[in-house]
């Protein structure tokens, strides 16, 4: 199952890139209502995007990144059908990423 959601969409000569990541985003400081364990932290510690073999745009996030996390950034050089591709890399070393067009 895909954890990233993402599109990009050319305004003149600025791209938009809207992305919505599925992930707990744990902080490590909250119990477990059943068990009263604390659940352990889990977080996205990095998400990178890349235009054209270059990073466009780099987020280091930490435990305060609500779940679910909704991220936009806008960035200039694209063009139509371009590929885009989102990373993300979380504290435990698991990671994902997707590829869209630019539209």
């Amino acid at each position: 199952m895909a954890s990233i959601k993402i599109r990009a969409k050319l305004s003149g000569d600025v791209t938009t890139v809207k992305t919505l990541i599925k992930h707990p985003m744990d902080t490590g400081l909250v119990k477990d209502k059943k068990t009263g364990n604390v659940i352990p932290a889990h977080f996205i510690q990095e998400v990178t995007c890349e235009h054209g073999g270059n990073k466009v745009m780099t987020a280091m996030w930490g435990a305060a990144v609500s779940k679910n996390p909704y991220l936009s950034f806008k960035f200039t050089g694209a063009k139509a059908g371009d590929t885009i591709k989102l990373s993300w890399v979380d504290n435990k070393g698991e990671s994902d990423s997707a590829e869209t067009q630019v539209s």
